[in-house]
């Protein structure tokens, strides 16, 4: 009788252990899981900036805690900037049942979110995500996306361009025609110089081997050239470079890295807290979050980067006030 006092005693106590620690399991949110969290990263094509981005990202979630090969497994795809790419990607990110997708570009995010609505996205380097359909609103997202943006003031580009390069009369603007925040960037260029009086000539193409004649085209008829964030020009930029220092034109950019490979200043923002902010993000969701209802974060610190180099190369003296505040990625690493 004794014993079997002791053994409901005994099964009643592991009862309620098992029950205590199911509470405490749900009420820890900061617990981690012992699961390996599986991230599908794409990125739609290889160049300074995304490459930057993707880096930063990944150091980032390191420092977090979350360790590719360890607590999480990082499928990266890189699409070659094809479109039929980036499809296949992200059908096997689903396919593969990835707990979250995190897609460098604009293109990249926008066929990941055309494959699921489901899986959690988080987007890094979309300029205008209202514009291309990526998020409803910038506060509230809404469905499956959220992320940051790489949004830029052509304003203060073009100010600096005025700074620098006074004088200037017509702007060469460089961009492909199927990149919707390109498009966007540049009505913002065509705004500013009819408030100002300048003249914008288009030289809109559609691939990597169109830039070199559209870029000569430019250097007949323009003062100085201006490139948004563009993926299609950035991977090719050193082509359009080569023109520009040729026939002594200024080429103005929207991305510090640009300005690393070459082109003359920017003032934009640094893509290395761009994928820290990326990461952040993405631990956020991991940890629970709904990426549906977390804002879109944008870059507000705005740094003026040149290249001495090409300066010397095109025969221009940097003012002191310039370079008082720049950063001169001629000599530092990104």
């Amino acid at each position: 009788m004794r014993r079997k006092s002791i053994a409901v005693i005994a099964a009643a106590l592991m009862v309620m252990v098992a029950v205590m620690a199911g509470f405490t399991g749900c009420g820890d949110k900061s617990a981690k899981s012992d699961k390996v969290i599986k991230i599908g990263l794409v990125q739609l094509v290889e160049h300074t900036s995304l490459d930057q981005i993707r880096e930063s990202i990944i150091d980032e979630l390191e420092e977090e805690g979350y360790v590719d090969g360890e607590n999480i497994e990082i499928d990266y795809q890189n699409a070659q900037n094809e479109q039929s790419n980036l499809k296949t990607i992200c059908q096997g990110f689903v396919a593969d049942d990835v707990d979250l997708i995190i897609a460098i570009t604009t293109p990249a995010t926008q066929v990941a979110m055309s494959e699921t609505s489901d899986i959690p996205i988080v987007f890094s380097a979309v300029t205008d995500p209202v514009a291309s359909e990526v998020v409803k609103d910038l506060d509230n997202p809404g469905g499956n996306v959220t992320g940051t943006s790489d949004a830029i003031s052509v304003d203060q580009i073009m100010e600096l361009a005025e700074e620098v390069t006074p004088g200037y009369k017509t702007i060469g603007a460089l961009y492909n025609s199927s990149e919707t925040n390109s498009v966007s960037v540049v009505d913002e260029l065509k705004a500013y110089a009819k408030e100002k009086g300048y003249k914008v000539e288009d030289a809109a193409i559609t691939s990597a081997n169109e830039i070199q004649p559209a870029a000569q085209s430019l250097a007949k008829k323009c003062d100085i050239v201006f490139s948004p964030i563009d993926n299609t020009v950035a991977s090719s930029i050193a082509t359009a470079n080569d023109v520009f220092i040729k026939n002594k034109i200024p080429f103005y950019v929207a991305a510090d890295s640009m300005v690393k490979d070459g082109a003359l200043a920017t003032c934009g923002i640094n893509y290395e807290d761009l994928g820290k902010e990326t990461a952040k993000m993405a631990v956020e969701i991991i940890n629970g979050e709904d990426s549906g209802k977390m804002p879109v974060k944008t870059m507000k610190d705005c740094d003026v980067y040149i290249n001495s180099d090409t300066a010397k190369s095109l025969g221009i003296t940097i003012p002191d006030d310039v370079l008082k505040k720049a950063v001169d990625l001629a000599k530092e690493d990104l």
